[in-house]
């Protein structure tokens, strides 16, 4: 009787053991606030993968920066104290650098030109993550980013004149920045809404996307913007390898395929919102004023040529890469033109 009740004991204990060992909990940071469109689908990213591996991965997600700003996140991935993250360009740029090439000012005109180029780089990125330690998942991009001021801007040179806040540590925007001669006071950004707010903050003017300006709530401290953008702003969904190498097989493909699907209608999502975000940002006293002269975008791109080759000569985007965008963009160009 003892014998039978100490095997049955073990069985128990094997069988909880093995369980436990199939069970996994992926802890996913975003800066991204709760209650929001982007959050609702991971929400629903986090239901999928519960029901469909039956309970052993799951989803816990850290919304709204309470981890921390982008390179703290990135910290965290690499102590294992969290596994998977959204990171916007800034982030991808602290992962794979060359990925920024595809932000780079006055660049893309449309979402199909965005995506074609991507599309076509995309095989050479997922490589480059892989090899710095991530499993690249999905593409949720920012969106196209404006200006947003509390005075009014009317030219590049009022632009100049202006307090920009530079998201700290981040070398596309200070080369740029550099380049322009335009003062900037790098902050986290998780510090921007509180400098806006205060009567004596050290910054007058921000760039995001117009989901991104609301989402923060930086609007309600803002009064002006640029009617044209001057970038399309990436992102990305993350997991590190150490977790993802661990999954079994079954987990992996159903990552790798939800991670994808949820990144896509973010996509999906946000570009269909992109005007209602203006339309809300009008309403709530936001002017778009500043439309870019010919000889300002001109400049602009003499400007981004500039801080392109400070940032091939340290290595953060080749040259050569850029040049192969510029070739696929104009593939594209004739391609739709016929």
């Amino acid at each position: 009787m003892v014998l039978k009740q100490l095997l049955l004991l073990f069985i128990f204990i094997h069988s909880a053991s093995v369980f436990a060992k199939d069970s996994y909990v992926l802890k996913f940071a975003t800066l991204v606030p709760p209650d929001t469109a982007w959050m609702n689908e991971v929400s629903n990213w986090s239901n999928i993968l519960n029901s469909q591996s039956n309970g052993r991965l799951t989803l816990k997600i850290y919304p709204g920066g309470v981890m921390g700003d982008e390179p703290d996140v990135l910290r965290k991935i690499r102590s294992n104290q969290l596994q998977g993250a959204f990171f916007t360009g800034y982030g991808v740029g602290r992962i794979y650098s060359p990925a920024r090439v595809l932000e780079l000012p006055f660049l893309f005109k449309t979402s199909q030109e965005s995506d074609y180029v991507r599309d076509r780089l995309m095989p050479e990125i997922e490589k480059g993550f892989s090899k710095n330690g991530f499993k690249l998942l999905g593409w949720p991009e920012v969106g196209f980013v404006h200006f947003f001021s509390k005075k009014p801007i009317h030219s590049l040179n009022d632009l100049k004149q202006s307090r920009i806040w530079i998201w700290q540590g981040d070398r596309l925007g200070e080369s740029f920045s550099k380049a322009a001669n335009i003062s900037h006071i790098p902050l986290s950004i998780i510090d921007v809404y509180t400098q806006l707010s205060s009567k004596h903050g050290s910054i007058d003017t921000v760039y995001n996307s117009p989901f991104g300006v609301l989402a923060m709530q930086w609007h309600t401290k803002l009064k002006y913007a640029s009617n044209i953008p001057f970038t399309n702003a990436i992102g990305s969904f993350v997991v590190s390898n150490q977790f993802f190498n661990n999954l079994p097989p079954d987990l992996r493909t159903l990552l790798s395929r939800t991670g994808k699907e949820t990144a896509n209608r973010i996509n999906i999502v946000s570009r269909s919102d992109s005007i209602k975000s203006i339309d809300l940002l009008k309403n709530s006293g936001i002017n778009f004023i500043w439309n870019w002269t010919d000889h300002e975008e001109n400049e602009m791109q003499q400007i981004r040529d500039t801080a392109l080759m400070q940032l091939s000569q340290s290595g953060y985007i080749s040259e050569e890469i850029f040049n192969r965008v510029n070739v696929l963009l104009k593939e594209y160009k004739s391609s739709s033109r016929q």
